[in-house]
């Protein structure tokens, strides 16, 4: 089948054109299509982006009705694309080959596609000129941008990289895309993730970046508006950077004041001084936890105080109680009682507990394993203590204890 016609390769502005239908197959889900046509505006998914989406326009030329179908995915094989849109199969038998349709893309996507796949060449070429590092991954869908390369940055250098990033955005360079020969470029230096059949396209940032690339990219920098790195991870020997461009961008720096001016209004700081303010509550919270640890552990004691120091494999149901207030009760009891011990924090109301069990004289796995056996508890540990959950009340478990 003849390739068909990339409009978006030489004008990522057109949102739109018209095209001649060449093949309708019916899709093994029910309520898609596959259209192939001579020419169009849509990006197939590619490149590590996802497709373009947006509306073909069919029919109604014969007074018929004129369809208007969502476009699902695109995808490109052998130079052919094919577009996948949602129609229902009285539709299908509609769209005959050699008739006219028209294209339209989701413009606003688009755009915010372009600006952050431009964003992340600014921030791949400045961490291959300066520091000479690879780009080794990208993806960029709706939710998410994030490149992976074969180095590693400290947090001041991740800051004077998206400064030097958006320096480049305000310098309104231009973003160039170009078809050089072979003796072009092989006197050329670019960068390239893949191996790349037929026809090199090149997108070049003067003093930027030279990258071989298929998708769209904005015409000048200064279109991008804003690039902010959101989170670096160490990933695969390198670093994968997660970043947000332009409207995203936006969006995202808006949300995270609202929450800024939120927590600046709970601490009674203002926002520069948000950091000691939480710093000062999460303080004051380890002191009260603390008071309420000495607290439970008196209470609890007292009820030690009752049991008699003969009694052996001892059981004590509290309320939910502190983790590390259990298990100091588990070793006083254990010190003063032969057996296995346990407390189990919890409540009869939702039948469910939380248990720490020891034992200084056996093997405490065979308490687990009978409450696992008639209760189906989970935990695990070693001899000398475990721990983990159970379902029941304390009827229950004392009956299956017993």
């Amino acid at each position: 089948m003849t390739k068909t016609k990339r409009l978006y390769e030489t004008n990522a502005y057109l949102t739109r054109c018209g095209a001649t239908i060449l093949k309708v197959k019916g899709e093994k889900s029910e309520g898609l299509a596959e259209l192939v046509l001579d020419q169009t505006v849509f990006f197939p998914e590619g490149g590590g982006q996802s497709a373009d989406r947006g509306w073909i326009i069919a029919g109604g030329d014969d007074g018929s009705e004129t369809l208007m179908l969502a476009v699902k995915d695109v995808q490109i094989e052998d130079g052919v694309i094919r577009h996948v849109v949602e129609c229902t199969d009285a539709q299908r038998k509609k769209l005959i080959p050699g008739d006219k349709a028209e294209l339209q893309i989701d413009w606003e996507r688009r755009f915010g596609f372009m600006q952050n796949h431009t964003g992340e060449h600014i921030l791949s070429g400045i961490m291959h000129n300066k520091y000479g590092f690879d780009n080794i991954g990208f993806h960029l869908s709706d939710n998410s941008v994030t490149l992976d390369v074969n180095g590693q940055l400290g947090e001041e250098e991740i800051m004077l990289l998206e400064w030097e990033a958006n320096e480049t955005v305000y310098a309104n360079l231009p973003v160039q895309v170009s078809y050089p020969s072979e003796e072009e470029l092989a006197g050329t230096e670019y960068r390239s993730k893949i191996e790349i059949e037929g026809q090199t396209r090149l997108v070049t940032i003067p003093g930027v970046d030279v990258c071989a690339c298929c998708a769209t990219h904005v015409g000048m920098t200064g279109e991008i508006g804003l690039i902010k790195i959101v989170k670096v991870i160490r990933y695969n020997g390198g670093m994968r950077l997660f970043i947000s461009c332009g409207r995203r961008a936006l969006a995202l720096m808006q949300k995270r004041q609202r929450r800024i001016e939120e927590v600046s209004h709970l601490t009674n700081r203002s926002q520069d001084e948000i950091g000691d303010g939480v710093r000062h509550l999460l303080e004051e919270i380890g002191d009260l936890k603390q008071k309420n640890r000495d607290l439970e552990y008196r209470a609890a004691y007292l009820r030690l105080e009752t049991i008699p120091a003969e009694q052996k494999n001892v059981w004590l149901f509290v309320g939910e109680m502190d983790a590390i207030v259990q298990r100091n009760l588990v070793n006083r009891l254990c010190e003063e009682h032969e057996g296995a011990c346990g407390v189990f924090a919890g409540s009869d109301t939702e039948e469910k507990y939380r248990y720490i069990i020891g034992s200084r004289t056996s093997d405490s796995r065979e308490v687990q394993k009978v409450l696992r056996d008639r209760l189906g508890a989970k935990g695990g540990g070693k001899p000398e203590m475990i721990q983990g959950s159970v379902t029941g009340t304390e009827a229950a478990i004392r009956e299956a204890l017993l």
